[in-house]
């Protein structure tokens, strides 16, 4: 006591309430998707021209472009393939397939995965974002990739196609940027972007039945299953949106296939809506899932590869980061 006065203990401090902060999506670097793809791209590039189906292979281009005379069984597409071009023929097109990827692919995964960290960030009681949610953010990255690859694209079948035509209407493209140059020349700046609303559309199908798919499937055999976040959780995932893309996407990539493939003389004058309405009259509606067996068989592989790369991409990106 002082002065008459009683000095009072000083009052305990109450601590603020913390909330819990919202978990951050992580950020990956925008051309992971590209590069990834670009491995996939190395790795299962023959199956785009053989696809071995128990030992027997057979063509997606070829079987969706080919003429009535050309050789019909897996086995004597094989062997037209290696008694023509050898067997680096297997590896024709390379170079248009890893710029499409570095365009394509890069266009749609990395816009993808920055609309995801941006609006898809899980919500502080921890759900994570609806697929339909996914599949909007899905379609609209796709559409944009669809119109940055489509020269690529228009470069990779025509290349793959090359040495199904007979000697004497084969472009000899020697790499990618040699028929972009001579396209240009020939057919004209517009020629790059032939196809290219079935190709966006394509793109569009492909992008939500693949990435968006991918992301759920995974989440499933996480949440639901109760697998680990693993290779074989990813190799599960991957391989079920490799399913689903292909059957999506069958019909409009027969479309887009017959549209690039085609000549400047075979094209004149002839609408999308035409093109179905041939295909249609001489084909009825089998026409939607030709090829579906070997574009599975190729698209399966290239999927799981992307998503595996792409996996151990994001996965050493956090060992370097320290997370």
């Amino acid at each position: 006591m002082s002065d008459g006065k009683m000095l009072e203990a000083p009052a305990h401090r109450v601590a603020p309430v913390q909330t819990p902060s919202k978990p951050k999506q992580m950020h990956y670097p925008f051309w992971f998707g590209g590069s990834a793809s670009c491995f996939a791209a190395g790795v299962t590039h023959p199956l785009d021209l053989v696809k071995v189906c128990g030992g027997f292979p057979s063509e997606t281009v070829r079987l969706q472009t080919r003429a009535p005379d050309a050789p019909r069984t897996m086995i004597g597409t094989f062997g037209h393939i290696v008694k023509n071009t050898g067997f680096t023929g297997l590896y024709s097109g390379l170079s248009a397939a890893l710029l499409r990827q570095i365009t394509y692919s890069t266009t749609r995964f990395g816009i993808y995965e920055e609309l995801k960290s941006r609006f898809a960030t899980p919500s502080e009681a921890g759900a994570a974002p609806s697929m339909l949610t996914l599949v909007g953010m899905a379609c609209a990255s796709g559409f944009i990739g669809g119109i940055a690859g489509n020269p690529a694209d228009v470069m990779n079948v025509r290349m793959q196609s090359d040495a199904a035509l007979p000697p004497a209407q084969r472009r000899n493209y020697r790499h990618a940027f040699h028929g972009l140059v001579q396209m240009t020349k020939t057919e004209g700046f517009g020629s790059l972007f032939r196809g290219v609303w079935p190709n966006s559309t394509r793109a569009i199908l492909m992008t939500a039945s693949q990435l968006a798919s991918y992301d759920t499937f995974k989440r499933m055999c996480i949440e639901k299953a109760g697998m680990a976040d693993n290779l074989g959780t990813h190799f599960t995932a991957s391989f079920m949106a490799g399913f689903v893309a292909t059957t999506v996407c069958s019909p409009v990539d027969v479309i887009k296939t017959r549209i690039m493939s085609a000549s400047p003389a075979e094209s004149r004058g002839h609408t999308i809506a035409g093109l179905l309405r041939d295909i249609c009259r001489k084909e009825g509606l089998a026409w939607t899932f030709r090829g579906w067996v070997p574009s599975f068989i190729r698209l399966g592989p290239h999927t799981i590869a992307t998503f595996l790369f792409l996996e151990e991409h994001k996965k050493l990106y956090r060992k370097m980061k320290a997370l």
